[in-house]
């Protein structure tokens, strides 16, 4: 089973959900393998497919913040420079339709980042998706399925501006904070370097025999 990344660098929200669609048609239809995107995005805000406008603390269209709607599940979130989002265009039947269980996969996958490539004890929360360092989310979560093809996916902060998040309450969740890679070892992180190391634990965890990187689109 292969695994194709692709690394087109920074992208618009609009531009990289319509690719995903049309990856989602393609892994419908057999013509692509399981597909992991790993990207940028400019500052944007991005909600769930419920009401999540008491989320949002600025009058976004004043500072001309785009607020996009989607079919993922979770709430409001942040995506902007220095942010690793990686969307998921994987066939579940793969995965004989565990959704529990992928979404588990897709935690551990930074669990053991942070620890091999840090020592950074990272954690899950059962009522909190996401990964954790202490009570800080530095990787959220949220997918979307349809007809058991995945897209959407994460968002691992690594130089990622922290104080982009007091313009929404992230992920709903107003007892705990967030945090980045930066600033919990006190320095800038090299993006280019930590790409391919994730897609790599990425391969290992769920699995797959051989994998492609395709730097750009």
């Amino acid at each position: 089973m292969k695994l194709t990344v692709y690394v087109p660098g920074q992208l618009s929200y609009e531009e990289a959900l319509d690719w995903q669609y049309d990856l989602v048609d393609k892994r419908r239809e057999g013509v692509i393998t399981d597909t992991l995107i790993l990207l940028e995005h400019p500052p944007v805000l991005t909600t769930g497919r419920r009401e999540q406008e008491h989320n949002i603390l600025i009058d976004a269209s004043s500072q001309d913040i785009p607020v996009i709607k989607t079919n993922r599940g979770g709430e409001v979130t942040y995506h902007g420079p220095g942010q690793l989002v990686g969307y998921l265009i994987v066939d579940l039947s793969s995965f004989s339709r565990r959704v529990k269980q992928f979404v588990f996969n897709l935690e551990d996958v930074f669990v053991r980042f942070l620890d091999r490539e840090y020592g950074i004890q990272a954690q899950r929360y059962d009522k909190h998706r996401g990964v954790w360092v202490g009570d800080d989310k530095i990787t959220a979560i949220g997918l979307a399925i349809e007809r058991e093809i995945t897209m959407h996916g994460f968002a691992f902060n690594i130089n990622t501006n922290l104080d982009h998040f007091k313009w929404i309450v992230p992920c709903g969740i107003q007892d705990k904070g967030v945090t980045s890679l930066e600033k919990i070892t006190g320095k800038t992180q090299d993006m280019d370097r930590i790409i391919p190391e994730i897609a790599g634990i990425y391969k290992d965890v769920f699995g797959y025999d051989s994998m492609e990187m395709i730097y750009g689109r």
